[in-house]
């Protein structure tokens, strides 16, 4: 059964890399039904993709559900992220029915206007050389991969839920934690300064819905590690979705069967 919701924010899908967990991420689609959906970057990872062509099935899928979404009525953005950079060429273009812009101002139900930016113009990583940058992307990739190992050691043992190593790391090692917290406040900040009451972005894969000083600082989380998104219900109230195994399960043998 599908529930209606007014929008949906999905960022850091990462279709094109091994990591991009595309079953949960359907579950989700089918499980809402809604009049807006925003991509707040990073979802394909082109970066990867230049490196390494990887396109299973259920990649296809996906761009295929959304563009589907498109064709029959529902308003898709494509807030273009640092993975998927190369599309800001086309900013303000549409391609089958999907906007691409490099940020948007949201106005929900209940009048607040949200900017809606990926994120990755805050993060000082970003600012620093490309090497570094790139140091810090492999490391993380490691974790993701070192994850899916523990993930599937833990399902032959039969451990229920999901546990994160790269989420584990971000609440408990103090520079991630800090690095977190700094991020959050910085963009914040930022769409304060702008006149916002609130921002809505992704990038460091860290889902959460929080107040920092004025502004309402949204996180959509991604769809490598957590599997969240962020809905907007019809009284303009935005809630931290979470997709569970059993979704996801139901997902894949739907696909299979």
């Amino acid at each position: 059964m599908t529930t209606a919701v007014r929008t949906a924010f999905i960022s850091d899908v990462h279709l094109g890399t091994r990591a991009c967990q595309a079953g949960p991420l359907l579950a989700f689609l089918k499980r809402f039904e809604f009049e807006r959906l925003y991509l707040v970057g990073d979802i394909i990872d082109l970066w990867s993709l230049q490196k390494t062509f990887y396109r299973p099935a259920e990649h296809n899928t996906v761009v295929q559900k959304i563009l589907r979404l498109a064709r029959r009525g529902v308003g898709v953005t494509y807030v273009v992220g640092n993975h998927d950079e190369a599309l800001r060429e086309h900013l303000d273009m549409t391609f089958g029915d999907i906007r691409l812009a490099d940020r948007v101002v949201h106005r929900a139900a209940d009048g607040r206007e949200y900017l809606v930016v990926h994120g990755d113009r805050y993060d000082q990583v970003m600012r620093c050389p490309g090497w570094l940058s790139a140091l810090g992307d492999f490391s993380y990739e490691t974790l993701i991969e070192v994850n899916r190992a523990l993930s599937w050691a833990r399902r032959r043992l039969g451990i229920a839920g999901r546990w994160s190593l790269a989420a584990y790391a971000k609440r408990n090692l103090q520079s991630a934690v800090e690095y977190v917290r700094d991020f959050e406040h910085a963009v914040a900040h930022d769409a304060h300064r702008q006149g916002f009451r609130g921002v809505i972005c992704g990038h460091i894969h860290t889902p959460v819905i929080r107040q920092v000083e004025e502004v309402t600082y949204v996180n959509c989380g991604d769809w490598v590690d957590s599997c969240t998104a962020i809905v907007e219900h019809t009284d303009g109230r935005l809630e931290l979705m979470h997709v569970t195994e059993e979704e996801t399960e139901e997902e894949r043998l739907a696909l299979a069967a």
